[in-house]
């Protein structure tokens, strides 16, 4: 069993290649005109619509990242701006518990805030007269609210 041997190139990528060249064809009798098939024997049309597709998917792949990206971006700067709102809160928080374990302090807060006298003094209440009565019609016109004007005719016992 004897094989012939192939002409040289025959079966390789040298005849696809050659197949794939444009062929030289005459449409006029004075010109030659090259007719290809096109990139992958697609028409242009359809090369425009396959990189169209390609990419607007391109796009959509770099878009949800870079959305996620502004995003996180957004929510570090305001959680940034909250820690600093935070700190600078500790910070007066510190300052003030400083303030309040002097004993003085203490003691000048608990006369302003719950009338404690020290033993050995004498408290006094200054009671201020009453104000001028005002008719109904004068109070809802001079903006002070109505429950207010309840509460300073309970607390005065006026009628």
């Amino acid at each position: 069993m004897r094989r012939t041997p192939r002409p040289r190139g025959a079966g390789t990528g040298a005849t696809r290649r050659r197949a794939r060249e444009p062929q030289l064809t005459r449409s006029r009798p004075r010109g030659v005109v090259a007719a290809t098939t096109g990139f992958l024997g697609l028409s242009s049309t359809r090369r425009a619509a396959v990189l169209a597709l390609v990419v607007c998917a391109l796009a959509l792949t770099v878009a949800v990242p870079l959305r996620n990206y502004v995003a996180q971006r957004q929510e570090l700067s305001a959680v940034s701006e909250e820690q600093r709102q935070l700190a600078a809160q500790v910070d007066e928080l510190t300052r003030q518990r400083a303030r309040l374990s002097d004993p003085a302090e203490i003691a000048a807060q608990a006369r302003s805030r719950l009338g404690y006298v020290a033993p050995g003094e004498v408290p006094y209440v200054v009671q201020l007269p009453p104000a001028p009565a005002v008719d109904a019609g004068q109070a809802a016109g001079s903006g002070v609210p109505w429950y207010r004007t309840l509460w300073r005719e309970v607390s005065e016992g006026s009628p």
